[in-house]
């Protein structure tokens, strides 16, 4: 199989109030609105994340982004009140864990300890 592309996806109860979020997580809007109840961010050469209103699933998804300055991440996105968790070193990499509007959990992770 060839895999051209790959989106992840995140359910969410409320678009609007969960675009707003990611907005801020991401530092931009969504790349698209291809159709009623989705949101779209492209990230890297071939991947993204999808945002879908799905409240039935709400709460049950988890992202994690590989990110290059963690500690820069959690300062930028605590000072804009998304609240991230404190720094975790782990033993391949050092992680920050926050939550979305509906209690998805996104992890930001940085190769090594930081």
């Amino acid at each position: 199989m060839t895999i051209a592309r790959l989106f992840g996806q995140v359910a969410c109860a409320d678009l609007d109030r969960s675009i707003d979020w990611f907005t801020t997580l991401f530092d931009r809007a969504p790349d698209r609105r291809p159709m009623d109840g989705l949101a779209e961010w492209d990230v890297g050469d071939g991947g993204g994340l999808q945002l879908f209103r799905q409240a039935e699933n709400a709460g049950h998804s988890t992202l994690t982004l590989i990110v290059d300055d963690l500690r820069a991440q959690a300062a930028r996105l605590d000072g804009a009140g998304l609240n991230p968790g404190p720094v975790e070193p782990a033993s391949a990499a050092s992680l920050v864990r926050l939550s979305d509007p509906d209690g998805n959990l996104v992890v930001l992770a940085q190769p090594g300890r930081v």
